[in-house]
């Protein structure tokens, strides 16, 4: 079963049948809000609002454990996640979409894994050489081009802190490090998903420049963040619903 993980306006996708919503507790707490189940074409669809429905959990307050625990609670397979993020290369311009292959992790103080470490788990170290799940990266990408989207086919997403925007100098740094764009809920939702066996991908929108780049030169406008926002959206419901179609194409 898929799953996608974002907005809660991604809800609102043409075909999509809601069928109920649950309270899924774990073990990590409770996730960042209930859990949406749907139907399309016949097929199950979980959504799960990052954020919260009225978008009320900062990112470095995400109880990302408990999301992705909740998901592969309910069997599924494969998570999608909807990323905003600021462009900080000059191919990532307000607008475009993206699909990143490798993350940089500027977090800190987040739950990172679910090993219990002094309760007698071993320890262990996961591969995390690519962070993205290929399978779910090229679906991805196969729908952004069914859609005529000019897309960027990989990059690199920083990870920060916030909930805070940056400063000039640390979107310097940022670049200097080869990041691409930067975000502020890549990390550790990918990794999580990783040691859970979730096969993990994001598509990243970009709404801004990135501080101290082109027309946020000197500021960052949270105005026109939220037009491009609603602007781009719509684009990401036509995304969406024909990765979820290629999902079940493929047996998903």
């Amino acid at each position: 079963m898929l799953a996608i993980i974002g907005g809660s306006g991604l809800t609102q996708l043409p075909g999509l049948h809601i069928s109920r919503r649950e309270v899924v507790r774990t073990p990590y707490g409770m996730p960042s809000g209930a859990l949406t189940f749907g139907q399309l074409d016949g097929h199950g669809i979980v959504f799960l609002a990052r954020h919260g429905y009225g978008h009320t959990v900062p990112p470095h307050l995400v109880n990302y454990r408990a999301n992705l625990w909740a998901l592969h609670a309910q069997k599924v397979t494969h998570v999608l996640s909807i990323a905003t993020v600021g462009g900080i290369h000059p191919d990532m311009r307000p607008g475009r979409l993206a699909v990143p292959d490798q993350i940089v992790d500027y977090t800190h103080g987040r739950e990172t894994t679910y090993a219990e470490y002094g309760n007698g788990d071993p320890v262990t170290h996961h591969d995390f050489t690519w962070p993205y799940c290929d399978e779910m990266r090229q679906r991805c990408m196969a729908a952004l081009a069914e859609c005529g989207e000019d897309f960027v086919a990989g990059g690199v997403y920083g990870c920060v802190q916030g909930p805070r925007l940056e400063t000039k100098a640390e979107i310097e740094r940022m670049a200097r490090d080869g990041c691409d764009m930067v975000g502020m809920t890549g990390m550790p939702e990918a990794y999580l998903a990783k040691e859970l066996g979730l096969c993990y991908a994001a598509v990243a929108a970009s709404v801004n420049w990135a501080a101290g780049r082109q027309d946020s030169a000197l500021t960052i406008s949270g105005d026109q963040i939220e037009a491009t926002m609603a602007q781009i959206m719509e684009r990401v419901r036509r995304v969406l619903l024909s990765v979820a179609r290629l999902e079940f194409a493929a047996g998903g």
